[in-house]
């Protein structure tokens, strides 16, 4: 192992600031204690000069305990022509009571002219004054220089100036700013490499994600000494979001031999990234390096022969490192490898010298010819490989007919249902009305089936796609109709595909409660 990485967490600051993400208090309490469990060595909780809500978390953060963690209040020098014992801001920041302040300065001295409108004297005396003041209070102080890169670009001597004026004043990091996410990851290389050559104290980096090199930025800085990396949970940020840490961490332990968090916490990776998400209210990315559904996912025939035989053939490390898992998707490129283990991840045991494996491989590209897809439908997909397998399964249900209406105005409608089920020798009409067509299908269809069923009251419809296959055909397209179905404890996708949406749905819709049904009886 070579040398140890700090990780510094700025989701709680820098990552609010993201289009769509929006904390609350409690959401960034519970995300600072999660970041804490995990291991973060740093987690930036905020900057209480600039709002209510940061003030009240850093005020609760104080009555608990982390245990890995030192919090972080995030600011800015002091104002100009502002004596720093005078500034409101930098009051702010000692009160949060945080063992640790951050505060961004200006690098740029395009900034310094045309931001601030300040002298470059005046510019290096707010740096320095503010990290000396808060060294005096006893501050572990980290120094964000802003817009480092460009600014190094335009005048490299002022550049280094504004980085020794944090150093000679105390700061303990010094902490290279590409503000604009532009440098490529030599520039950030060489630049970092120079800082470290004419700076004493601990060198960071704080990439943005603008260029799409927020990671690689990251890890070219690391690579020439930088021992502090700065980013958030999932990449969240301004514009195209932040250094993504999710992606940043194993690289650097995996891929490039570093200490960051303990071992055992690369293993809660894709939990910690799944639950920012949660809070964040953002569904994940399933194509998310290291930690995405989609991550490790093998579809083409070959590949999933491959995988089976050699996993390092199409896997750059083992997915469990950082607690994933391999996933096998069945499709019309599939091989009979892919029905096999699909099948086993289902709970199905198939032996490939019978002819199950080829029927159902043979069946699946002949719907998916047809429009169906079941990469994100395992549900379905499993009540197909039932089907196929049992030969003539008991059906617990069947749907004899349906009925949907639409009464009111184009302005105000409202949909109703009809839905005649079967149940053994017992049949139930039942009528629901609903927002639209689906909703009252959905509704008649619960109702109908909670007579003999009660424990489908449970259920409920957490995700509804359409795509529309064909788009030349106009309103007489067929359409695929996704359902995503949960019961509080588990979720399973469904697929319908007609050329009536609403008989697509109600494809989808059936197969969600039949599936809901066989893993309640265990089958």
């Amino acid at each position: 192992m070579k040398s140890h990485v700090e990780i510094y967490d700025t989701t709680l600051r820098d990552g609010s600031q993201g289009e769509g993400v929006n904390f609350s208090v409690a959401d960034k309490l519970r995300i600072a204690e999660r970041l804490d469990q995990f291991g973060m060595h740093f987690i930036e909780g905020g900057w209480p000069g600039s709002n209510p809500k940061d003030i009240e978390f850093f005020a609760q953060a104080k009555r608990r305990k982390w245990r890995h963690a030192r919090l972080a209040a995030f600011g800015s020098t002091r104002r100009k022509g502002v004596a720093v014992e005078s500034d409101e801001q930098v009051r702010l920041l000692l009160e949060a009571g945080t063992p640790v302040v951050t505060i961004y300065g200006k690098t740029s001295m395009l900034h310094v002219r045309e931001v601030l409108r300040c002298t470059p004297e005046e510019n290096l005396a707010m740096i320095g004054d503010t990290v000396r003041y808060l060294k005096d209070h006893g501050k572990f102080v980290v120094y964000d220089a802003e817009h480092c890169f460009d600014g190094f670009k335009l005048d490299p001597e002022y550049a280094l100036a504004s980085w020794q004026a944090a150093e000679k004043a105390g700061a303990d990091r010094v902490v290279l700013c590409d503000t604009n996410g532009g440098c490529l990851p030599g520039e950030v290389a060489r630049i970092t490499a120079h800082a470290i050559g004419r700076l004493n104290c601990p060198v960071g980096i704080h990439s943005h994600d603008d260029s799409g090199l927020g990671v690689a930025n990251a890890l070219a800085s690391v690579e020439s000494g930088a021992m502090h990396v700065q980013g958030t949970v999932n990449g969240y940020g301004e514009r195209t979001g932040n250094c993504n840490l999710v992606s940043t961490i194993p690289c650097l332990a995996l891929k490039m031999g570093r200490r960051t968090v303990a071992p055992g916490s690369l293993r809660k990776l894709r939990d910690l990234s799944q639950f920012v998400d949660e809070m964040a209210n953002i569904r994940p990315n399933p194509r998310q390096p290291w930690v995405g559904s989609a991550a490790f996912a093998h579809k083409g025939g070959t590949h999933v022969n491959a995988v089976q035989k050699l996993a390092s053939s199409y896997e750059h490390v083992d997915p469990s490192l950082v607690g994933n898992a391999r996933n096998i998707l069945v499709s019309d490129l599939s091989g009979r490898s892919n029905i096999l283990l699909k099948a086993r991840d289902l709970g199905f045991d198939l032996d490939e010298s019978k002819p199950d494996a080829k029927a159902i491989l043979q069946r699946v590209k002949e719907l998916e010819h047809e429009g169906y897809e079941f990469e994100a439908a395992e549900a379905s997909l499993a009540l197909l490989i039932r089907g196929l397998v049992e030969k003539n399964p008991e059906l617990l249900f069947t749907v004899d007919a349906f009925h949907v209406s639409t009464r009111g105005t184009p302005a105000s409608s409202v949909c109703e249902a009809t839905v005649k089920v079967r149940v053994g020798n017992v049949v139930h009409h039942t009528v629901a009305d609903g927002d639209g067509p689906v909703n009252a299908l959905d509704g008649a269809l619960r109702s109908a089936l909670a007579r003999s069923f009660p424990k489908l009251a449970k259920v409920t419809l957490t995700d509804y796609k359409v795509r529309i296959l064909d788009g030349v055909a106009g309103t007489a397209a067929r359409t695929r109709v996704l359902i995503v179905s949960g019961d509080g404890t588990r979720e399973w996708g469904t697929v319908g595909v007609s050329e009536n949406i609403i008989s697509a749905s109600l494809q989808a819709l059936v197969d969600s409660m039949e599936y809901a049904l066989l893993q309640r009886r265990g089958r």
